[in-house]
Order: C-alpha cells, then structure tokens, then sequence
C-alpha cells in the first residue's frame, strides 16, 4: 500500500513585519501598540482598542475604551483613525442604584465638517422618573447635543466627549427639569465621515 506524502506546510510566520500602531493626531500620536502582518495592505482597516489610562496615563478614566481603525501604513508605522469609544459595563452597572430611573438617549449628531456620529447619554436620576418625565427628559437632552455639536468639529467633540466636558454641561442643564445623579455619554460610534 502507498504511503501518502505530507505536504510540507509553509511557516508565513518568518515572512510577517512587525508594525507600530500609534494614536490619531488628536490624541498625541502615540503607540498604542505593534502587531505584525505578512503585508502592510493587510493592516488597513483593523480595529484597534486602548483605555483612557494607557493613552493619557490617567487612572481615573480606565474605564473608558476608545476604538480606532487603521487608515493607512507608512513605512513601518500604522497610523489610525477614532471610530468610537465606549464604557465599561461594570462601571455603568456601579453607577445605577436601587430607587433611581436609567434613562437612555441615543442622538445622533452632525459635526461642523459632516461627520455623523452616534452618541448614547446615560442620565441617572436621584428618585425614580414617571415615563413622561424620562421622555421629556430624552426630548431635552437630545435637543441640547444637537445645539452643542453644531458648531464643534470633529476633533472638538471627540476631545469634549472622552474628557467628559459634554456629559457635565449636559447635566447641568438637564438636572433643572429633573433631579439628576449622573450624566454620562457611554457610547459613541462614527457613522460617516465627510466624501
């Protein structure tokens, strides 16, 4: 009986560069990390995750992780754009107690530029809402964005909403329809970027 031959199989291993993925502009151009490919075509378009506190070195926004995708490759150096950023689920489950309403509004807005992006607020009330109350709530916060973002750019309200600046000015005039605890924008995603 004929043995059959084994196929030698190739090591593509040897073959791959290694890479450095670094931060868009608008947050300090970086490393973010290295990642190797066999070809730099291969690259473009890959996700890429980094927390608050690895970019900024600031602990206190651990919990926040932005999300970039590789646009293009020069040399050996990745560069990325922001497509989105979100929250960890245990530090919004830390911020929701018995007793208060988790009201959700997702909005999306319109940059100065045409960027269209998603942004999903989280209020926290102090004592539970009525279901008319929530509404009106989510009315009056999805109006406020949309006059806030108006006449931001891109980098503008990239840099407001991880810094939290949008969340607090959100709340400060939101809480004087109702009591709120908390103000947070949890998620954000690009929808469209400008032809």
């Amino acid at each position: 009986m004929a043995k059959a031959r084994r196929r030698r199989v190739r090591d593509t291993w040897k073959e791959k560069q290694w890479y450095r993925i670094i931060s868009p502009e608008g947050f300090g151009e970086d490393e973010i990390g290295i990642t190797p490919s066999r070809d730099p075509d291969f690259l473009v378009k890959r996700k890429v995750e980094a927390t608050m506190r690895e970019l900024a070195g600031d602990f206190s926004k651990q919990y926040v992780k932005l999300k970039f995708q590789v646009k293009n490759v020069v040399g050996d150096t990745a560069h990325t754009k922001f497509i989105g950023h979100e929250v960890t689920t245990d530090y919004v489950r830390s911020m929701i107690r018995r007793g208060s309403s988790r009201i959700d509004a997702p909005v999306i807005v319109e940059t100065k530029e045409g960027y269209k992006i998603k942004l999903h607020v989280l209020a926290i009330t102090t004592r539970r809402a009525k279901s008319s109350q929530q509404k009106f709530m989510r009315e009056t916060i999805d109006e406020l964005l949309k006059k806030i973002v108006a006449d931001k750019s891109f980098t503008e309200l990239v840099e407001a909403v991880v810094t939290g600046k949008i969340a607090s000015e959100i709340y400060h005039r939101a809480k004087k329809i109702y009591p709120l605890k908390r103000v947070e924008i949890i998620k954000t995603k690009v929808l469209e970027e400008p032809q």
